[in-house]
């Protein structure tokens, strides 16, 4: 069987995670993130669910997700998978498309995956520079090279990318954005949003994409992503964003990000990489 390997790396100059996963199986469950990702297949099927559509994805495709895009990925044939990726704040995609438009905004991907050989060229070889830890601007150029293509092809306003959504469904996403921290509980969501349970846990995955704790589960590993980055400790980022114990915490972060936090903290400590 084939070993699993994973490999991070932030890149300072860019601003900018890059990422590869050789011979992974795990699945991911239905989460979303609060910035971009731009993703390859290099080996291996998976079933892919994106905003309420399914795909096959395999070699040769590339996955744009923008953020807050709700997607699961699982095994189709038992077959291990060989993914790249880059993580691309919305602050970074802005000043990205700013250089390129003259416009300070948010790109939003028009598709969530797609096949175009040029555009899969290129991320390859950004990758691959990222990952080499090269210090030219060379990469700089490519990245630009990237989002041009990218915005031309399959860009829209970010705007039309945000689905429509009830002032209730709303309100309840401000108040766990601004209680995540804290113990939550599904009384307080209803009395929130003045919805009934059921009719709650109903509206908002039909408006979000994922149940109410699945949201608030993916805040909380945002926010703890941003305190490991910061230096906080595994055992303190879990207590300052609300998960009842470091195991607890440990599981959803490697449910959601695919490393464990210590892992993760290491990228920002030990010159920018991390293997697990």
């Amino acid at each position: 069987m084939q070993k699993e390997v994973r490999t991070v790396c932030y890149d300072e100059d860019l601003h900018l995670e890059a990422y590869r996963f050789e011979g992974t199986r795990q699945p991911f469950p239905n989460h979303f993130h609060d910035y971009y990702v731009i993703g390859f297949i290099e080996a291996g099927r998976r079933s892919l669910s994106c905003k309420n559509k399914e795909y096959t994805i395999g070699q040769g495709n590339i996955l744009l997700f923008n953020p807050n895009d709700n997607h699961s990925c699982v095994q189709c044939d038992g077959g291990a998978l060989d993914y790249r990726g880059l993580n691309i704040s919305k602050e970074t995609m802005s000043s990205l498309v700013e250089e390129i438009t003259g416009k300070r905004t948010l790109l939003g991907f028009s598709e969530n995956v797609i096949k175009n050989d040029e555009l899969n060229s290129y991320l390859h070889s950004l990758h691959q520079t990222i990952m080499d830890g090269s210090k030219e601007f060379e990469k700089e150029e490519m990245l630009l090279l990237l989002i041009s293509l990218l915005t031309r092809q399959y860009g829209q306003p970010f705007s039309n990318c945000i689905p429509e959504c009830s002032k209730e469904i709303e309100d309840t996403c401000l108040f766990m954005e601004e209680h995540f921290s804290e113990h939550i509980t599904l009384e307080e969501l209803c009395k929130c949003s003045g919805l009934s349970k059921s009719t709650l846990l109903r509206a908002f995955t039909k408006s979000k994409g994922v149940t109410p704790y699945r949201y608030l589960q993916a805040l909380r590993i945002d926010r703890a992503k941003a305190l490991l980055e910061q230096g906080v400790s595994p055992i303190d980022a879990a207590i300052q964003t609300g998960f009842s114990d470091q195991s607890h915490f440990s599981n959803f972060f490697n449910m959601f990000i695919g490393l464990s936090p210590a892992a993760y903290k290491r990228i920002f400590k030990e010159g920018g990489k991390s293997n697990e």
